[in-house]
């Protein structure tokens, strides 16, 4: 039983220091991921109302208008395309997934334009295993969290062990989950 306890905590000590980075991602992303209801975790929206006296109306002049309308909002080089939802507004689709919407009638427009969060962005791509490589390492992980959990039963002895103090947390830790399911189920 010795030997088991210093292999639980050899392992367990070396494979939590690698895996250090890649609880931090699934950490921060999990939390940015629970409240998608509150907050866009990839994106900010910035909105920026402007008018025009450019007549955007749907005809031969359109997309040249459309430029000149950008020369005046955004940059031209971003355009990609439009469309008229309805005969009173005018969508423009930027690079970047940022878009402005037009009220062709009165010229009052509203442009939005979606930023990168910096490090929710990339912790949320790697959250949802973008590639099979990814998929095997973040399989790996998963692992590692089971054998983390295996040896953290043999770390400790008696009264802060699995007989005492430990064992009572690993029951509850146990118990909500079920709980949560037998009443959202």
């Amino acid at each position: 039983m010795k030997n088991l306890r210093k292999w639980s905590r050899i392992l367990h000590r070396d494979i939590g220091f690698f895996f250090i980075g890649t609880t931090l991602i699934y950490a921060i992303s999990g939390i940015a991921l629970n409240h998608m209801a509150d907050w866009n975790p990839n994106y900010s929206v910035e909105n920026k109302h402007f008018t025009t006296e450019i007549n955007l109306e749907n005809n031969a002049s359109v997309k040249n208008n459309i430029l000149s309308l950008l020369d005046e909002v955004d940059h031209r080089e971003n355009y990609k395309q439009h469309y008229y939802p309805n005969a009173q507004n005018l969508k423009i689709f930027l690079k970047g997934g940022s878009s402005i919407m037009v009220d062709v009638k009165n010229g009052i427009g509203r442009a939005e334009y979606l930023k990168k969060r910096p490090l929710f962005y990339e912790v949320n791509y790697l959250h949802y295993n973008p590639n099979k490589i990814w998929m095997w390492f973040s399989d790996i992980f998963a692992g590692a969290l089971i054998l983390f959990s295996i040896t953290s039963l043999f770390m400790l002895k008696g009264k802060k062990g699995i007989i005492g103090r430990g064992g009572i947390y690993m029951v509850l830790g146990i118990i909500i989950p079920i709980l949560f399911l037998m009443y959202y189920l």
